[in-house]
């Protein structure tokens, strides 16, 4: 983009990026009943899929490079 192509955004403009930036995130939907229900069936986190997760965590934490995969 060169200078000449360059725009200054107007008043509404930036009071609506202003706006925007303190809107406070949160769920678009809350849980429905049944999966409330499901929740509470459940009987907690399921041990093979944490000690994968902190794993894939950690060999990512260690990689080097752009894209590099082991």
């Amino acid at each position: 983009m060169t200078e000449s192509e360059r725009t200054r955004p107007n008043d509404k403009t930036r009071a609506e990026e202003d706006a925007d930036a303190r809107v406070e995130a949160h769920a678009d939907t809350l849980p429905t009943p049944a999966e409330e229900a499901a929740a509470e069936r459940s009987d907690g986190v399921d041990e093979d899929a944490a000690r994968d997760y902190k794993e894939a965590l950690e060999r990512g934490a260690r990689q080097e490079g752009e894209g590099r995969i082991d």
